[in-house]
């Protein structure tokens, strides 16, 4: 069920309702009818509408439908109503997204964050699965026990929902010791509306054999795989869950720690279906969660991928004419792999330089932090001094330099760079 509003127009909805459409097959359901209604301004208490929803409940009846899917966030009140005229059960398009998750979610990590994203989603909407309760109105030991149970199970909610924040937070130690062991190392993330191939292009550059899906939100947990480029350097491609349009916000702050994974990459590949149809709203998308973010400013490489799906050659023309720079292929074919390998390869040499530094080997916290920032390639210890010569991006490099043993009768620096 979708709503044209005065500020969008039928088309756009109705490509919104085909996204939903593919959303609810992802979760297993067959969709069996459309609705589409315009309105000046939706309804506090139906959404759509009291008639609106009786036509909803008739086209139910007749297709002998279970579940009524809105496009858009429902407030608890109107899930209530709705539920209560059309007689079936009611979900919006959030409350799709997070069943999606916790089907696909496979990680300790993973299936901790789809939980609290639930029990979030869930606690504002209690009242409707306790209203066999609180219409009891009289009779000794009765009275109010459907108002009761509810707060009881909100506590029980909030209770579970600061174990779930605890248990989260301590994942998060150990994903962040993970990261600190690549330190030193570029690191490039694939980002990107959901099935835009991201996973296809990681297992098409590193050989890896990543689980590939034709369907929406076919990845969750962040894959890091190892890419060699022909400078005999190499980075780690990240891999992580695609964005979608009206993500919601509850999904996104439990995702906290698996975006980190993106936020600290030296640069992005934003990789773009070229073949569907509106894939330039898709772009968009992906633009406003990576501002979103704080990650807009990363250098990236835009990719259009599944070319050999375009059938209209005017399509990758005007592509090519709007965004001189991007590049084109086709991962699942392994076709135009070459230009993006030698683009990251020059991305990496812009980069990542080589310094030689001298420490005090008494300085065990200086010596532990570049090798947290960075990767040592060579440590020599010798009277009282440890020389280091590593490998960083030039601002890890620059950071590091600073904490350098000063050498010479003006106290320069003990830092030189030794070439990328």
């Amino acid at each position: 069920m979708g709503v044209v509003l005065p500020r969008l127009d039928r088309e756009e909805v109705e490509d919104h309702l085909e996204e939903l459409a593919r959303l609810t097959e992802t979760a297993g359901g067959s969709v069996v009818d459309r609705l589409v209604q315009e309105r000046h301004s939706l309804d506090a208490a139906y959404f759509v509408g009291r008639g609106k929803a009786e036509e909803i409940a008739a086209h139910a009846r007749g297709h002998r439908a279970d579940l009524v899917v809105f496009d858009d966030d429902l407030s608890p009140a109107q899930v209530r109503n709705l539920e209560k005229t059309i007689q079936t059960k009611i979900i919006d398009r959030s409350g799709l997204i997070l069943d999606i998750f916790a089907r696909r979610a496979r990680s300790r990590e993973a299936r901790t964050q789809v939980e609290l994203a639930q029990l979030k989603y869930l606690l504002p909407r209690l009242t409707r699965r306790w209203t066999h309760l609180s219409r009891q109105e009289g009779g000794i030991g009765v009275r109010g026990i459907g108002e009761t149970q509810i707060e009881l199970d909100r506590r029980m909610i909030r209770r579970r929902i600061a174990r779930l924040e605890v248990e989260l937070a301590r994942i998060e130690r150990g994903r962040t010791n993970r990261r600190t062991g690549r330190r030193g190392v570029v690191k490039g993330a694939l980002v990107g509306y959901t099935n835009s191939g991201k996973t296809t292009l990681l297992n098409a550059l590193t050989r890896a054999d990543a689980f590939v899906e034709d369907r929406l939100f076919a990845t969750l947990d962040p894959l890091v795989r190892r890419l060699e480029l022909k400078s005999a350097r190499h980075v780690l491609l990240i891999d992580t869950v695609g964005f979608i349009r009206k993500l919601p916000h509850h999904l996104v702050a439990s995702f906290r720690s698996t975006l980190e994974e993106t936020s600290e990459s030296d640069f992005l590949v934003h990789v773009v279906d070229i073949g569907h149809p509106k894939y330039e709203e898709q772009m968009a998308v992906t633009q406003q969660v990576l501002a979103g973010l704080g990650m807009d400013s990363k250098p990236a490489v835009l990719v259009f991928n599944k070319i050999d799906t375009v059938t209209q050659p005017g399509i990758l023309d005007r592509a090519r004419r709007l965004h001189p720079d991007a590049l084109f292929l086709s991962a699942a074919r392994s076709d135009g792999l070459e230009p993006l390998t030698d683009r990251l390869d020059e991305l990496v040499r812009q980069d990542l330089v080589e310094r030689h530094i001298r420490l005090k080997s008494a300085d065990s916290t200086s010596i532990t932090r570049v090798y947290m920032r960075a990767q040592v390639l060579d440590a020599r210890y010798h009277d009282g001094y440890v020389d280091i010569t590593f490998r960083a991006s030039r601002a890890s490099a620059l950071a590091l330099d600073r904490m350098a043993e000063p050498s010479g009768p003006e106290g320069a620096w003990r830092a030189e760079e030794t070439g990328a």
